[in-house]
């Protein structure tokens, strides 16, 4: 009684209190948003500046050759650069506002990046002239030792950083909650599309990697739809009793291949694998035979149509990693 008291006497009111906290959380996180901005920007402004802005006078590169390798990165910088000024006048609604109608900006930055890194090597392997404006710039004191392949990738980091620092819901204010609820939303979808994007480049490496690993060419593994899942080697288990083999399996979402290596002393493959068999996944049953427990390793059955195989490893956790990649691939 006595406290609450006490709190009616000084004129206490927790709705004025958590609006204060709130505007506090408010002011910091804005602070904050606009420090990183600027830093952002000023690493973009090095390549505006002294890359596309030169090139462009100077004609080093062809405009598609431009466009190519720095898409929509002008137009990324302009959007950041609007925002910046917007925070600075403690406009932070109408800057979340109009930024977030730019955010489309990095997907398409992402989706071009891959190429954009392609025809980069390409120019600077083909082209003196633009190999030797590129190393005069990066060689300026703004640069600090920084290439511009280090700068290219700035955006989709600066989109991860706007997740994981701003997620924009600090301001529960009225003003702004309907603009903060439709950023966060547009920030959520981007960074989705964005990492749609480079799951799918990561995947199409692993792909190409497996196929380079093969001896010829008769195995496709760059197929469109499959997905790399997981690699290493297992031992077989011959259904009629005798030796022990060790071989490498490779698991995607629609198959699972089963190589060994190719002889050491081999003039072209000694460092490839030949493949034994493919296996498709969509009739396949897996079960664990024994490893149910803290054994020591355990075996797998994979059974298919015409034939079963029967997989050992040593190791506990390898095989009920194997077990759970190949049930859920099966699945």
């Amino acid at each position: 009684m006595h406290d609450s008291c006490l709190l009616f006497m000084v004129g206490a009111n927790p709705v004025e209190e958590q609006r204060a906290r709130w505007e506090r959380k408010r002011s910091r996180t804005a602070k904050e948003l606009l420090e990183t901005e600027h830093k952002y920007l000023e690493q973009l402004d090095l390549v505006v500046t002294f890359f596309v802005t030169i090139l462009k006078a100077k004609g080093t590169l062809k405009p598609a050759l431009l466009e190519t390798i720095f898409g929509p990165l002008e137009s990324i910088y302009s959007a950041s650069h609007v925002l910046s000024l917007h925070l600075e006048r403690g406009n932070l609604g109408s800057g979340l506002e109009n930024f977030y109608q730019n955010l489309e900006l990095y997907g398409h930055y992402a989706e071009n990046l891959e190429q954009a890194n392609k025809t980069l090597r390409e120019q600077l392997r083909k082209n003196k002239s633009f190999r030797r404006f590129k190393k005069l710039q990066e060689a300026r004191p703004q640069f600090q030792g920084r290439k511009l392949e280090d700068l290219l990738p700035l955006p989709l980091q600066r989109l991860n950083q706007y997740i994981k620092c701003n997620k924009y819901s600090f301001v529960i204010t009225s003003e702004y909650t309907a603009i903060i609820s439709e950023a966060v939303k547009s920030v959520s979808e981007v960074s989705q599309w964005v990492q749609d994007i480079i799951h799918k480049r990561e995947n199409s490496l692993q792909l190409l990697r497996v196929q380079k690993l093969l001896k010829g060419q008769k195995t496709q593994v760059f197929t469109p739809g499959r997905w790399y899942i997981r690699e290493g080697w297992l031992l077989v288990v011959p259904s009629k009793g005798g030796e022990l083999k060790r071989r490498m399996f490779f698991l995607f979402s629609d198959i699972f291949i089963e190589t060994k290596p190719c002889h050491p002393l081999h003039l072209l493959n000694s460092n490839k694998l030949a493949c034994q068999a493919v296996y498709p996944l969509h009739q396949c049953v897996v079960d664990k035979v024994f490893g149910h427990t803290q054994s020591q390793g355990g075996l797998l059955s994979l059974s298919f149509p015409h034939k079963t195989l029967l997989l050992m490893s040593s190791d506990q956790q390898d095989i009920n990693d194997w077990y759970q990649s190949l049930t859920a691939a099966v699945r």
